[in-house]
């Protein structure tokens, strides 16, 4: 059974961190690409952040670059999200997928999805 399951949520004030999780379990975790999404309330879903099977490369989209860092541990079968200096237009459920192979960025080259963690950052 392949599950994903995210944890670290919460609420922060502005400019404050916090560390997502996410726990993969029911397939060779290694071999996929992980990456991270967001949904706020009233929006699509976008884009957040990604990198390849070693963790090696990574890519981030224009609106967390800098302040976001994804991370893996394989032996663990873990990605994880460090959010520092978050703004209030972080706010969103954040969720973790994983992709086989593919254009990192596009929702559609993802096979997996977990539930999602809510985030909340005051002013």
């Amino acid at each position: 059974q392949v599950q994903l399951v995210e944890s670290g949520g919460g609420l922060v004030q502005a400019g404050g961190s916090l560390r997502l999780s996410c726990a993969a379990s029911g397939f060779t975790f290694s071999n996929y690409i992980m990456g991270w999404f967001r949904q706020a309330p009233g929006k699509e879903r976008e884009f957040v952040a990604a990198l390849n099977w070693s963790g090696r490369s990574t890519y981030y989209a224009d609106s967390v670059n800098s302040r976001f860092t994804i991370s893996r541990d394989n032996a663990k079968n873990t990605v994880y999200l460090q959010m520092n200096s978050l703004k209030p237009e972080d706010t969103a459920l954040y969720y973790c997928a994983a992709a086989p192979s593919g254009t990192y960025y596009r929702e559609d080259r993802y096979d997996y999805w977990g539930q999602g963690t809510q985030v909340t950052v005051s002013s």
